[in-house]
């Protein structure tokens, strides 16, 4: 039963080619990433004139680094 559940935490990061903890940080990153994107996208919402670009600009470049890996 023990591999069972090692296999829950290591199936996933194996099949991008990363260990268990290469793919927490980059998990880890990504949603810190994510979080400032929708908090500047919060605040455009409520003051159109600040953070025109950043949340769009965030996320094309994680969704480049998505897909690069």
């Amino acid at each position: 039963m023990a591999h069972k559940v090692t296999d829950l935490f290591t199936a996933h990061p194996a099949s991008v080619d990363e260990t268990y903890l290469q793919h927490l940080g980059f998990a880890l990153r990504f949603s810190g990433w994510l979080i400032l994107a929708g908090m500047a996208a919060l605040l455009h919402a409520l003051l159109p004139f600040l953070f025109e670009k950043t949340a769009s600009n965030i996320i094309n470049t994680l969704h480049h680094r998505i897909h690069k890996r």
